[in-house]
């Protein structure tokens, strides 16, 4: 899809990789809706972006997610392009991780993007044409000792992403994943664990920028693929 003038939701807006999504779309001349829990970083955010808009919304909220999908539509008259990028990391073992953390993980990596996912196909069915990228991991085509809880829930994105993908085909809506690799954000800062991150531990994939993460998100609007890869991680394409 060609992104020029084109209404893209970014959940997740805030920082990391969703900030340099919003940022680099913007560029391309897209008109962002900004999305994420934090009003002051957004409206921030917004100033530096012509045409966007801010939506604060809690993405483990059914409810909300439902109300941004609408503000979205009602101030623009048209949604082409949702990105679900918001999420939380859980690096902990099997053994001690929290069933109520859990719980809570699965509400905001998997739920909410079914949410967003089912609250906006409707829209682009009636235009007849839309995008939608999930943001997996690349924990999801590995198996490390203590991301588990985290991981599975990206396993579980893929299989929805790429089964939806089938299913909306014929109302020309495409569905693609992005994974990106070790990401020098905040994420694991502010994920739930009890260790350093395993991955980083254990150097199985070098770091990447947010800014490197948000180009293969624009690569897979544009191209609507199945699945982009980032670059640390093309050994598992």
């Amino acid at each position: 899809m060609e992104i020029t003038g084109k209404v893209i939701i970014v959940t997740g807006a805030s920082s990391g990789i969703g900030l340099s999504t919003a940022r680099l779309l913007t560029q391309h001349g897209a008109k962002v809706a900004l999305v994420a829990r934090s009003v002051e970083k957004l409206e921030q955010l917004a100033q530096e972006l012509p045409d966007s808009l801010v939506v604060p919304a809690d993405m483990r909220n059914e409810q909300a997610v439902q109300q941004m999908i609408t503000q979205v539509q009602q101030h623009y008259g048209r949604v082409d392009v949702l990105v679900n990028n918001a999420g939380q990391g859980m690096h902990i073992s099997i053994e001690q991780a929290s069933i109520q953390d859990y719980r809570d993980i699965i509400e905001l990596n998997l739920i909410g993007v079914i949410s967003a996912m089912q609250a906006v196909i409707p829209i682009m069915r009636a235009q007849g044409k839309g995008v939608i990228i999930n943001i997996s991991s690349g924990t999801s085509k590995m198996v490390i000792p203590g991301v588990g809880p985290y991981a599975s829930t990206k396993y579980a994105l893929n299989a929805i992403s790429l089964t939806a993908r089938k299913e909306l085909a014929q109302d020309n809506i495409s569905v693609g994943l992005v994974y990106p690799g070790l990401t020098e954000t905040n994420f694991h800062q502010n994920a739930i664990s009890m260790q350093q991150s395993t991955e980083r531990r254990q150097g199985i994939m070098p770091m990447e920028t947010p800014e490197q993460v948000a180009e293969k998100i624009l690569e897979a609007i544009q191209t609507e693929a199945a699945e982009v890869y980032a670059d640390s991680l093309k050994g598992f394409a």
